[in-house]
């Protein structure tokens, strides 16, 4: 399945919506680009506001061939040598021109190799092709000796009418409808994010064909998200992390789902294997604790899961990470709520036909291939029990 926020990426500036003053630097600085003073144009701001998507619409737009680099592969001034040097040495092979990008530039070391950044200007300033920096926060104190050294702009959360066209845009051709209620707390939630806003819609989606406020009550997690990733970063990132899920508000269950689907984003080898070994001790008392209610064990499994792991590397880790959502809470939600709506229908074809609710269940897992591909059998089924949001469990 094709993430939307690729299917949907813009093709042309014209798509780009609600960063028209972007949208004209952009278009000058490559235009321009041999009369520029500064040879590299930066974007900056949260995620999800369009900063990568604007520079391949651009690429796309003029014909131009793009080049992506990842900031976060450029560890010392030698690796930038050689990925940036290459970079900018190749000649375009497809097309009249070439665009160099560089995301991500948060991840740039900025403490073991403080050569590194004045080596990727000194690149820019000599570069013969327009070179485009992304990245969150520009004014992070590693990125200082950039600053006079390019130009920058801020891209702003998009606004909810912007919001608006894209989702429209996505939900005519996917073939489902979201009510404005809905779609306002959405778009509360993400706080202007639209890459997460479509995610969130694609996985929604794939549960019902009518997105309400209902459905978007496991969304709820993202008004905790900060919270907790400060709390990973100090975690898995230093070596003193004693408390460092204190006052959150998070019960242990999503503290494992956090920390199981990041751990392998630092540690490696020997590390990853004592971090897991701690992880699954942590677990084996939070089991004691549901089985025999020896709630002491609490402490244990709060300086296991912070501290404990944060000493299993040999030093901090420094820089940027992008840390990910659990994947596993989603899913669990997703299959418990397509569950839902099967139990409904079998509830009311139990009453029908006089059979337990736990047979029904049983019988529907048979009967929908053939309302699937009988119209008629469908129809006069839906009529019959007279289902209605339940229906879409027969055609997903």
């Amino acid at each position: 399945m094709i993430p939307w926020t690729e299917k949907y990426r813009p093709t042309k500036l014209s798509e780009v919506y609600g960063q028209d003053k972007a949208k004209a630097l952009a278009l000058d600085f490559v235009k321009n680009f041999k009369n520029q003073r500064k040879k590299g144009l930066l974007f900056y701001g949260q995620s999800g506001t369009g900063k990568t998507a604007l520079v391949y619409a651009l690429a796309n737009e003029l014909g131009l061939e793009i080049l992506e680099l990842n900031a976060s592969d450029f560890r010392n001034k030698q690796q930038i040598k050689d990925i940036v040097g290459r970079a900018l040495g190749q000649r375009s092979l497809f097309s009249s021109g070439k665009i160099i990008l560089i995301d991500e530039l948060d991840g740039v070391s900025g403490t073991k190799d403080r050569g590194g950044l004045r080596e990727l200007i000194r690149f820019i300033s000599d570069s013969k092709y327009p070179i485009f920096l992304v990245c969150n926060d520009f004014w992070s104190q590693k990125l200082r000796p950039l600053r006079t050294k390019i130009q920058k702009l801020e891209f702003k959360p998009l606004d909810l009418l912007a919001v608006r066209r894209i989702i429209f845009k996505i939900s005519k051709n996917e073939g489902f409808s979201v009510t404005e209620q809905a779609l306002i707390k959405l778009f509360q939630l993400t706080k202007g994010d639209v890459r997460a806003l479509i995610n969130d819609l694609q996985c929604l989606s794939s549960i019902t064909n009518k997105i309400t406020e209902k459905e978007l009550e496991s969304l709820d997690l993202r008004e905790k998200t900060q919270e907790i990733f400060q709390a990973i970063k100090k975690v898995l990132q230093t070596r003193d992390a004693l408390g460092a899920f204190n006052n959150l508000n998070f019960n242990f269950d999503e503290l494992f789902l956090w920390l199981d689907e990041n751990l392998p984003l630092i540690y490696h080898g020997k590390e990853l294997a004592k971090a897991y070994d701690v992880l699954s001790l942590a677990d084996i008392y939070k089991r004691r604790i549901g089985r025999r209610q020896h709630w002491r064990f609490l402490s244990y499994i709060d300086t296991l899961l912070s501290h404990g792991i944060a000493v299993c590397k040999a030093r901090e880790k420094p820089g940027f990470i992008k840390y990910n959502n659990p994947t596993r809470i989603l899913k669990l939600w997703m299959a418990k709520q397509r569950n839902l709506k099967k139990k409904e229908i079998a509830i009311k074809l139990a009453k029908k036909t006089h059979c337990s609710v736990k047979q029904a269940m049983k019988d529907l897992d048979f009967l929908r291939h053939g309302l699937r591909s009988d119209e008629n059998f469908r129809e006069n089924f839906v009529s019959e029990l007279r289902l209605k949001d339940e229906q879409d469990w027969i055609k997903k």
